[in-house]
């Protein structure tokens, strides 16, 4: 759903702006239907009954007091009144709420249809009205009605979305943008750099959980460095006795049994190399420093320490590209997903092709062996994890190859993948955002 690729930012925002409109649309409504409607139909109504009564009034009277009782209606009341002409003035109907709700209310006095017109330019609105056998014809103001609804539901409306709008934008940053700090520092800690403290400051909730995760990244540091020295502490104590191991192996008479110190002397390379495989996964990662690097010369490099003569792997690389990374992390990652494809690509040809897709570079090592059961994929990049099929022991390897890559790719910010090869066999991607 679209809905999901929405931040807890949008969504919040999202849903209280909606609610917000939704209780000012109600509240709206409620104004209108039971506040300013009934107080329109009062204030039509006592105006259509100053109009007629004014006319009626006008009529009865004799011909001699009608001045002074128009100068009192023009002083006092704003209306106009006198005996409609022949012709029909230049106007408008009415069409506003106000004025249709008026121009009833003249109606539902007088008996019959009536009209209400306006003139926009000399700002006055006129009724005709038929009193006592005669078409008497009253004008009065624009001013003189005194309101603009729409207007003021547009202001009020306008006001209210602005100012709910904001309020739920601010609030609800001072409550997403924390987690987002949260979020990226996690991320950035799972990659392993080291993320400056959180902010511990603000909502209570989230000043805890601020305080949780620093604390959590100095256990996690400090468990790292203990770590790296215990394992620091087995190595020197493991082969100081295995030194011990080989010079008293060196020192058998001639007539010991050969095959036997032979084996003995390869039981001693196995542990050693377990060892330092085990040493290079524990210990913290150093912190190279990254330099520009040619894609193409980097990649060719590479290849021929693998296979100087162009035989076993085919090297696929067009992109004049210029790159600031890590060259000894690089190299080892590349390296390893390059040897695996060697030793159980079933001696076939290993490819290595790279490719833009994009905002990312991508690297894929490729080879025709057994592959991995797509339920292994993850599990294979565990430490001394090994497939009893594909990935025998029996064919070397101590099974820290990929955990070492893994390692390696987090900590620079690269993704590493196993997926299965079309036509068979294993592609190992490599996938650096530029």
């Amino acid at each position: 759903m679209i809905w999901h690729r929405y931040s807890l930012f949008a969504r919040t925002a999202l849903w209280l702006s909606g609610l917000w409109l939704a209780l000012q649309l109600f509240v709206l409504a409620v104004l209108w239907w039971l506040v300013l409607l009934p107080i329109a139909h009062r204030s039509t109504d006592d105006l259509s009954g100053l109009i007629v009564l004014s006319a009626q009034t006008w009529a009865e009277l004799p011909p001699e007091t009608r001045p002074d009782f128009e100068s009192e209606l023009a002083v006092n009341h704003q209306l106009l009144i006198q005996p409609a002409r022949s012709e029909w003035l230049e106007g408008e109907d009415a069409t506003s709420p106000y004025e249709l709700m008026l121009q009833e209310a003249l109606e539902a006095r007088v008996g019959y249809p009536v009209t209400l017109r306006q003139n926009q330019e000399e700002k006055w609105y006129w009724v005709d009205l038929t009193v006592g056998g005669r078409v008497m014809r009253v004008f009065f103001p624009h001013n003189f009605l005194g309101t603009r609804l729409p207007l003021a539901f547009l202001l009020v409306s306008v006001a209210g979305a602005g100012l709910g709008l904001a309020a739920t934008l601010f609030w609800v940053r001072r409550i997403t943008v924390p987690l987002q700090r949260l979020s990226q520092a996690a991320s950035a800690f799972g990659q392993g750099k080291s993320p400056e403290p959180l902010e511990e400051s603000g909502i209570r909730e989230l000043e805890l959980v601020a305080a949780s995760f620093n604390r959590m990244m100095v256990e996690v540091r400090e468990l790292l460095h203990n770590r790296t020295t215990l394992l620091s502490g087995i190595s020197h104590d493991l082969r100081t006795p295995l030194a011990r191991m080989r010079l008293a192996l060196a020192m058998l008479p001639a007539s010991a049994d050969t095959q036997l110190v032979q084996r003995m002397e390869r039981d001693l390379d196995e542990m050693n190399r377990l060892i330092g495989s085990y040493l290079e996964i524990g210990r913290e990662l150093a912190q190279e420093v990254p330099q520009q690097l040619d894609l193409a010369t980097f990649l060719q490099q590479l290849v021929s320490q693998f296979d100087a003569d162009a035989e076993r792997i085919r090297l696929e690389c067009s992109l004049d590209m210029q790159l600031k990374e890590r060259p000894l992390a690089l190299q080892r990652v590349l390296g390893n997903l390059l040897e695996n494809a060697l030793r159980y690509g079933a001696g076939s040809a290993v490819e290595m092709v790279c490719e833009v897709l994009g905002r990312s570079l991508l690297i894929h090592v490729l080879d025709r062996g057994p592959g991995i059961p797509s339920e292994q994929v993850e599990a294979v990049f565990r430490p001394f994890h090994r497939l009893e099929e594909s990935r025998n022991a029996a064919t070397g390897g101590s099974g820290l190859g990929l955990a070492i890559v893994r390692q390696l790719a987090q900590a620079n910010g690269w993704q590493v993948s196993l997926q299965e090869r079309e036509g068979g066999g294993l592609d190992a991607r490599l996938t650096m955002p530029l």
